[in-house]
């Protein structure tokens, strides 16, 4: 007997139905599940009795912790990074076209969404988020950057919550994603099933989810959102952390911005330059756009140190104690970062 596929597709009723199926690996989307869903949503958008789709995650601790990152570290270590690139080339195409789906596109979202997850979710029409939700893109802390369209979606937080998210890799709960619009909607987790059944008729999206909505509560990122917007201003990952570490020093939110400190000092300095670069151009730049220059980034990132440094620390060895290089804010030139935006001979071509 065949194992189950690493994602399934269904029609039940009006909706095509999506499930990431690989729950003893929180979900990881791997390549053949990128082009799996690329050719499914391609048939679906031509189907007319497909009227709306949606994604859910197997199992009960993730809906998708990211992308495969031990698979792309094996092929970068063996000199093979022209195939990794094959697949973020695939997967940074996907996304963008979830994020132009002619359809509604619905993401029940349960548990953690994180990386690669985020880049099959966030971007579509409606975002619910159940009582579990946890969203991050920590990347900086593997030395890689965030990516799947952060640099498009981060910007557009209120203030400057997309920066903090970006270079301290903080999870938001529900209540943060509906207040920040990472997510459309709160429904309880207890009642997803019956949204799912709901979703499955000829009711439009909106009129159902309407049915379903719950307040989340207050946001506590939106709560110190007054602080984060002052300390995290500017273009010099420098000049952030020094703001942090004056605050830290006496001021009204001494020990959070101690621990935020902490924690940003801790990460690729490289990662955390190209991070903020990307929150400051991405603002103005259209989601295309976005996704062009995230393939411009890793076509240099995967040829670099801090990445494979980053997840032999962190999922490899698990020793937690990446030795970065440079290791220091202040040794990465902003020539060094920019020329991660630098054009490149093959790009990313999108509809």
């Amino acid at each position: 007997m065949s194992a189950e596929p690493d994602i399934l597709f269904e029609r039940r009723g009006a909706a095509g139905v999506i499930t990431l199926n690989r729950p003893q690996a929180l979900n990881a989307v791997t390549h053949a599940m990128v082009h799996a869903l690329a050719e499914q949503l391609q048939a679906w958008a031509q189907d007319p009795a497909i009227t709306r789709l949606v994604i859910r995650g197997a199992g009960e601790r993730a809906f998708s912790a990211g992308g495969d990152i031990r698979a792309l570290y094996e092929l970068g270590r063996a000199g093979r990074q022209n195939e990794a690139l094959r697949f973020w080339r695939d997967e940074y195409t996907l996304n963008d076209f979830i994020k132009r789906y002619p359809k509604p596109y619905v993401a029940l979202i349960d548990g953690i969404v994180m990386g690669g997850g985020v880049g099959v979710s966030i971007h579509g029409s409606h975002r619910v988020a159940g009582d579990k939700f946890q969203f991050a893109m920590p990347e900086v802390g593997i030395g890689f950057f965030p990516d799947v369209g952060a640099t498009w979606l981060l910007p557009r937080m209120p203030g400057e919550t997309g920066t903090y998210s970006a270079l301290t890799g903080d999870r938001l709960k529900t209540a943060d994603a509906v207040a920040t619009g990472i997510a459309t909607h709160h429904v309880a987790s207890a009642r997803f099933h019956d949204l799912l059944d709901a979703l499955c008729g000829n009711v439009p999206v909106d009129a159902m989810l309407a049915g379903f909505v719950q307040f989340p509560g207050e946001s506590q990122l939106i709560h110190r959102s007054a602080t984060i917007d002052r300390l995290f201003v500017g273009d010099r990952v420098e000049d952030i952390v020094g703001r942090l570490e004056r605050e830290a020093d006496g001021g009204r939110d001494a020990s959070w911005a101690r621990a935020i400190a902490t924690t940003i000092r801790a990460k690729s300095p490289t990662s955390l330059k190209i991070a903020l670069a990307q929150m400051r151009h991405g603002k103005t730049w259209s989601f295309a756009e976005c996704m062009k220059a995230e393939f411009r980034i890793v076509s240099r990132v995967v040829y670099g140190h801090d990445f494979y440094e980053g997840i032999r620390a962190v999922i490899i060895d698990k020793d937690n104690a990446p030795r970065w290089r440079p290791a220091n804010l202040d040794a990465v030139s902003d020539a060094e970062v920019e020329r991660h935006f630098a054009p490149l001979a093959e790009e990313l071509e999108l509809p």
